[in-house]
């Protein structure tokens, strides 16, 4: 497996520079750390005594990759899970906070497994995550890709500023979809076909 640090670097790449898109909700951000985790963690990097959007610009990457390796993979509880489902769920956590573990207890409740759907990965989410990974290990990281990639066309559904971020202005798959499928099998991509049923009524 990639080291995290590996992975950190990934999600930089795939993240990108500054942006600051009045349709995303985590206003502006840079290296995929945005202002409002800027200000949590008190990063006046310019010391002018507020944490604005000129912090955010300043940013370096790696200073990124450091926080996410602190803050979204080591203080979560990521390194915990088994190693398929690492990469994934660490890059959700950076894409989604919580809502990355909330998926995976959904999916291991999907699957039979009693855990409570809280975002926290605590002793009862590790367990049934070891016992899903044991009982297909050739298939939890797909199970888990295809669950992201369903809760992002949900929310695409239900929030039209955010069918942007789902679907191209040519039609083709938006970043989100390609980015949930990075971490599923070719074989459960879905096909140009099968996208465009999925958000035709977009």
């Amino acid at each position: 497996m990639r080291s995290v640090r590996q992975l950190a670097e990934d999600i930089v790449a795939r993240e990108g520079g500054f942006v600051d898109d009045p349709d995303d909700p985590g206003g502006a951000t840079n290296f995929g750390i945005t202002i409002h985790t800027m200000r949590r963690l008190g990063l006046d990097l310019d010391g002018n005594g507020i944490i604005d959007t000129a912090d955010v610009r300043v940013l370096t990457r790696a200073r990124a990759v450091d926080i996410f390796i602190e803050q979204y993979y080591h203080r979560t509880g990521i390194a915990r899970l088994p190693e398929a489902l690492r990469p994934s769920v660490f890059d959700m956590q950076v894409n989604a906070g919580a809502n990355a573990v909330r998926i995976l207890q959904r999916l291991l409740r999907e699957m039979g497994h009693a855990v409570d759907v809280d975002g926290v990965i605590g002793p009862q989410t590790v367990a049934a995550t070891e016992a899903a990974a044991n009982a297909a290990p050739d298939h939890i990281a797909d199970a888990y890709g295809i669950a992201r990639r369903n809760y992002y066309l949900r929310l695409a559904d239900a929030r039209i500023a955010s069918r942007k971020f789902a679907r191209t202005r040519s039609g083709a798959k938006g970043g989100w979809i390609r980015r949930a499928e990075e971490f599923i099998a070719p074989r459960f991509h879905l096909s140009e076909a099968e996208f465009n049923a999925r958000v035709a009524a977009w």
